[in-house]
Formats: structure tokens, C-alpha cells, sequence
């Protein structure tokens, strides 16, 4: 069964649409986590490539790492080009955006968040500066900012097959697709499909796509989706289950030999995650006897070192 990495079955819902076609280009804004929540990755995970833009550097320079034939730009899209706020939720990071009052409201579900500056640049100017001559769908999520995005695209030019755009407010779940949907339909794209989060939409032209295209949310286990299979070392039933449990074990054995600053590294990223930890390290601690013998007694049983 395929496996869904999206919140709402987006990716599904697209490869409906676009069945048999072995290639695509995608334009991803908001790409946010490369895997996790992502509408684009069935697509490259099928041989498809495109271009994804994600304002948080931590989470655009994973693509590097995960997904190297895309393009990757770390920043915004909008009405203009130049530099924009950006309001950033480290832990939350799906939270983040360019608009005060969301991120404001969004900071009493736990997490705080900080200003920074970043570059943004029109839909138009992205597509000339990559030199675009196709897009198969173009997918926007920008926590409140959608119009933006649609707004500062050259909509004669540059045509994607298929436009899917958060519809709702964050936070909220209000519906706010008055704002920019009479954009996209005075461009002549048809509306497809709204899945209670996102609306589809489908360029005329398209006919091919627009007839295959679900006019219905499907039925939620007509795929697996990515959150319920939990962390593959802990789920035998994950796909990378086994994979999981071969890293863990060779992790474990080699943590003597770790380099200090990657090891404080995972410390750090260790803690980050936990909300339970109570455990603290300095760097000076790493470089201690003691230290080296608890890395000793983690390693020794998946080094060889007990006999029994």
C-alpha cells in the first residue's frame, strides 16, 4: 500500500490527478520538513523534482541531505522582492510566518518565537530565476499569507497544471479562501476538491488532469499514512524498522569513538527533542573519565566486549 507523508492525504489526492505520468516538476513554498507533513515527496520519491523554498535554514538545509535534485531556496514568497519578517517557532516550526498576529495567538500553544529577517522574492521572479517552462502543481502553505504568494505570480507566463493552497487560518480553522480564490478563477483555474484544509485547483487548459481529478476527499485507508507508522525503531511494522535497528546497534558500538563536538552535537539535538530530560552536560563535562566510562558501559554490549 502506498504510504501518505501528508497531514490530509494532499500527496494522494495529486497522484490521482497526475496518475501515469512517470516525471514532473513541482514548485513547493512552504516546503517546511523535507519528509514529515510534506505534499512534494511521494513526487520525488517517484523520480519527480522541483523547487522548494523554506524561510527556516534548519529545515531547508535537510533537503540537501534528503532530497539533492531539488531546488532549494531559503526564504519567502510575496508580493515583492527584498526582505521581509519572519516570525520563527523553533520546536513548532509548522507555526512559522510572516504574519505578527497568527504568530502572536499561535505562542499560547507552548512555544516562543522570535523575529528574524530573510530574503523573499516574487512567485514570477522565482520562476524566471530558475528558468520554469513547466510546472505540474504548484502547492502554498504559508500560514496566512497565501495571497501573497498567488498575488506575486505572472499567472500568463507561468502556468501551473494544478494549484493546491491552504484554505483555512491557522490556528483557527476559519475559512479564508474569499481572499484570493476570485484571484486564481479570474486566471482561469477551476476549483477541484477541497479536502477540509486545502483547496485544489486546476488550470483550464488541463482538461486531461481535471478529468482525473477526485471531486471527494478519499476514504482515509485507501493509503498508509507516514505519523501512524510512529519511530521506526520502535515500530515493527515501519518500513525502515529493520534498517532502524542496524543503525541503533552500530551507533551504540562506535559511540566511544564519536568525535567530542558531534557528540555534544547529539546531546544537544538529544535533549531538544526530550521534554522529560533532566540531564545536563557542558562540553568540558565530555572530557571526562567518567563520561568516557558511561560511553564504555553503553557501548560494551553491542561491541563484542561481554562474553557471556
Amino acid at each position: 500500500m502506498d504510504l501518505s507523508y501528508t497531514q490530509n492525504m494532499e500527496d494522494y489526492h495529486l497522484s490521482l490527478a497526475f496518475a501515469g505520468q512517470r516525471t514532473g516538476t513541482y514548485i513547493d513554498v512552504g516546503a517546511g520538513h523535507p519528509i514529515a507533513d510534506n505534499v512534494s515527496f511521494w513526487f520525488y520519491e517517484r523520480g519527480w523534482q522541483g523547487i522548494v523554498v523554506e524561510p527556516q535554514r534548519s529545515l531547508i538545509e535537510l533537503y540537501a541531505r534528503v532530497r539533492p535534485r531539488d531546488s532549494r531556496i531559503c526564504g519567502l514568497v510575496g508580493q515583492r522582492c527584498g526582505q521581509a519578517a519572519f516570525y520563527v517557532f523553533d520546536r513548532l516550526h509548522g507555526l512559522s510566518t510572516t504574519i505578527e498576529t497568527y504568530a502572536h495567538a499561535a505562542a499560547g500553544l507552548g512555544d516562543g518565537y522570535r523575529a528574524v529577517h530573510v530574503p523573499m522574492v516574487t512567485l514570477a521572479q522565482l520562476c524566471d530565476d530558475h528558468h520554469v517552462t513547466s510546472i505540474d502543481f504548484l502547492k502554498v502553505d504559508v500560514e496566512g499569507a497565501e495571497s501573497d504568494v498567488l498575488c506575486g505570480g505572472d499567472w500568463r507566463r507561468h502556468r501551473p497544471k494544478v494549484v493546491i493552497v491552504e484554505a483555512v487560518k491557522p490556528g483557527t480553522g476559519e475559512p479564508c479562501w474569499g481572499e484570493w480564490e476570485p484571484f486564481l478563477v479570474s486566471h482561469g483555474y477551476r476549483f477541484a476538491l477541497f479536502d477540509t484544509l486545502n483547496r485544489f485547483y486546476v488550470a483550464q487548459e488541463a482538461e486531461d488532469i481535471a478529468a482525473r481529478f477526485p471531486n471527494e476527499r478519499a476514504p482515509w485507508d485507501r493509503v498508509r499514512h507516514m505519523y501512524e507508522l510512529g519511530r521506526a525503531p520502535e515500530n515493527p511494522h515501519h518500513p525502515d524498522h529493520e534498517l532502524a535497528d542496524i543503525l541503533a546497534r552500530g551507533f551504540w558500538s562506535i559511540l566511544p569513538h564519536l568525535d567530542p563536538n558531534l557528540l555534544a552535537d547529539i546531546l544537544e539535538h538529544g535533549r531538544a527533542s526530550s521534554q522529560n530530560s533532566a540531564v545536563e552536560f557542558s562540553r568540558q563535562a565530555l572530557d571526562t573519565d567518567e563520561f568516557r566510562a558511561r560511553l564504555g558501559r553503553i557501548a560494551c554490549g553491542y561491541d563484542g566486549g561481554p562474553l557471556g
